[in-house]
């Protein structure tokens, strides 16, 4: 049984802030979720290894939350602690041989920005994309024919125990939306990246240009989680959900996006379970008419 009397008194010996009962709709892009027992906050790698190795010896499970963007977290909340990476690990610097090192908790249009200050060319395709570095990297986030696993050297992480590590090149095993992290415990810290030299105005310019498709084309003025499935090979899941005549289909307050038909809104308080009823029909429907099986990629998360 998870003992967090052991995890609390460790997180007050280290003087490292955290909050009981905290609302995870405040904190997830969905605007859904209940009350996690938990919300600690990392302001550097010192603490993270502290409160990993806390957090094993209480039996307290957890979730690197990220910014909360691609998942969705029950109503009933989360029974465990939640993880939020501040302060040092939010930090972005330019190396002395010319390569971008990023704190994992800092956002993808935090590192962007940088770049195209810096005049580096490379992550244009990430302009627009939600969430932070350390989930891009976790997933091998990508859009516009562009995808991290083409930019990035090194990634640095912790493990359950609190050691240090770093994978490298093939080792990070990088594919359509996955990387070695997946399926392990390792919290990653930060990123290097290989960019090349560019014009200013041309990054710029094509920065503007993706945000614009995107505003264009993806409901961004309404709360989702992103692109909710996978992309079936061969096929566009958004394509075949608007094929089925699913766009503005609704269950309680989660809705098929009348702008595009692969992301799933809330357009009133929608519940999580709206959303999973919503991901199911529409996983039936595309299987019944199409014969293919759309694979979500959007994580329901439990403890």
């Amino acid at each position: 049984m998870p003992d967090y009397s052991i995890l609390d008194a460790a997180l007050q010996a280290a003087n490292i802030k955290y909050k009981t009962d905290e609302p995870m709709r405040l904190h997830t892009t969905f605007k859904i979720g209940g009350p996690a027992d938990r919300f600690i906050q990392i302001e550097n790698i010192a603490a993270l290894q502290q409160v990993l190795r806390a957090l094993k010896a209480s039996g307290v499970p957890y979730l690197l939350l990220g910014n909360g963007s691609n998942m969705l977290v029950p109503d009933e909340g989360l029974r465990g602690a939640v993880l939020t990476l501040e302060g040092e690990l939010k930090q972005i610097a330019r190396t002395e041989d010319g390569k971008i090192l990023c704190g994992s908790g800092a956002t993808l249009a935090a590192l962007c920005n940088f770049a195209r200050s810096h005049v580096l060319t490379g992550l244009e395709f990430a302009w627009g994309i939600p969430g932070e570095v350390g989930g891009a990297l976790y997933m091998n986030a990508g859009a516009y024919g562009g995808e991290m696993k083409q930019v990035v050297s090194r990634v640095f992480y912790v493990d359950e125990d609190g050691r240090t590590g770093v994978y490298a090149g093939e080792a990070l095993a990088f594919g359509y939306r996955k990387s070695v992290f997946m399926g392990t415990k390792k919290v990653i810290t930060k990123a290097e990246f290989v960019l090349q030299p560019g014009v200013e105005t041309e990054i710029t310019a094509t920065m503007d240009d993706l945000m614009q498709r995107r505003k264009e084309k993806q409901p961004v003025e309404l709360p989702s989680a992103g692109s909710v499935f996978k992309r079936p090979e061969g096929h566009f899941a958004g394509a075949l959900i608007e094929q089925c005549g699913l766009k503005g289909y609704r269950i309680g307050g989660a809705c098929v996006s009348e702008k595009h038909a692969g992301f799933i809104v809330n357009v009133d308080h929608a519940a999580c379970a709206d959303v999973e009823a919503l991901i199911g029909y529409i996983q039936d429907e595309v299987l019944r008419k199409f014969g293919v099986e759309l694979e979500p990629e959007v994580r329901c998360v439990r403890l």
